[in-house]
């Protein structure tokens, strides 16, 4: 069977700590001579993208090639539509069938885990979730990474604060700091807090939930946040717009933490609504540095996956 990563958990601490060495070492390879040992030479990835990306597809594009492989970017409208054999062009199991004829791993960024799920069950070459609804593993990884990179490790005292919508982004993190023993604290609004499905994954008590965000951030080391109003969600935008308000990464927010705190956006960020341009822009922001760790990522990621 293939090894999948549909959703953080399906790596044990084991492999996502191996996964985050790898990428510190390949990544000191790259910075050192220019470029890393083909680890993916001959090989082809096929990215299928219902959502539209930056980070995740240039990211994957980009580590397939500078590995010596190559990697194929389809849109939903030229295979994968709905996804029903009435409303799509073919069904998910049949695209998983044939794309296993034709590439080495599967990377897609649907709109739906089930779409992940059909993919991964229907093909015999590792599929990578490169974001669904409820995951988004990738970018946890690469969370992970950026902080592995700052502290040096995960030392028992850091602690990490989410603030804000408890959606993909959110439930993956908590999970991979689940996984780590990281303790983790999260602050959303009642009625937005992330989803039982994603927290009956979890198996430790490392995490709290808040409702209260400067609760939350006290005497944190890293707060984290993400847009308020995620893709398919543009509906409720002036809802969100009220609800959040008092959810903003701000100065003031940033007073109740460890002096030496870091922050953390996913993006695409939203300034001025999620996070004030002073603290994206200033020195305890490491977004774009987090950002970059996107490729540094997806090159371990592939070497992991080729090599099980």
């Amino acid at each position: 069977m293939p090894k999948n990563i549909t959703k953080i958990t399906d790596l044990s601490k084991e492999e996502i700590l191996q996964i985050l060495k790898e990428a510190s070492s390949m990544n000191y390879q790259y910075l050192s001579v220019g470029c890393n040992a083909p680890y993916f030479k001959g090989k082809n990835m096929v990215m299928i993208f219902e959502k539209p990306s930056l980070r995740t597809r240039v990211a994957f594009e980009v580590a397939a090639k500078q590995l010596g492989g190559d990697a194929i970017y389809l849109t939903s409208s030229d295979i994968l539509a709905s996804g029903s054999n009435t409303h799509g062009r073919e069904s998910i199991p049949d695209i998983a069938k044939n794309l296993e004829n034709f590439a080495d791993i599967i990377l897609a960024r649907v709109y739906e885990h089930k779409t992940i799920e059909a993919l991964a069950e229907n093909s015999s070459i590792p599929v990578i979730n490169g974001l669904c609804d409820l995951h988004h593993p990738t970018q946890t990884l690469a969370d992970l990474y950026t902080i592995y990179e700052i502290f040096g490790g995960f030392p028992s005292w850091l602690k990490i604060a989410y603030v804000g919508d408890g959606n993909n982004v959110a439930g993956s993190l908590l999970l991979g700091c689940d996984l780590l023993g990281i303790n983790f604290h999260i602050a959303s609004p009642s009625g937005y807090e992330i989803s039982d499905k994603v927290l009956s994954l979890a198996k430790g008590n490392s995490y709290k939930m808040f409702e209260d965000p400067y609760e939350a951030v006290k005497d944190a080391d890293i707060i984290y946040t993400d847009t308020w109003v995620s893709m398919g969600q543009e509906k409720e935008f002036e809802k969100r717009m009220k609800v959040f308000k008092s959810y903003q990464v701000n100065d003031k927010l940033l007073s109740y933490a460890s002096s030496g705190v870091k922050v953390m956006h996913c993006l695409p960020a939203h300034r001025g609504e999620e996070i004030t341009d002073d603290v994206i822009d200033g020195e305890q922001s490491v977004v774009f540095a987090q950002s970059k760790a996107r490729m540094i990522i997806a090159k371990a990621l592939l070497k992991f996956l080729v090599e099980q």
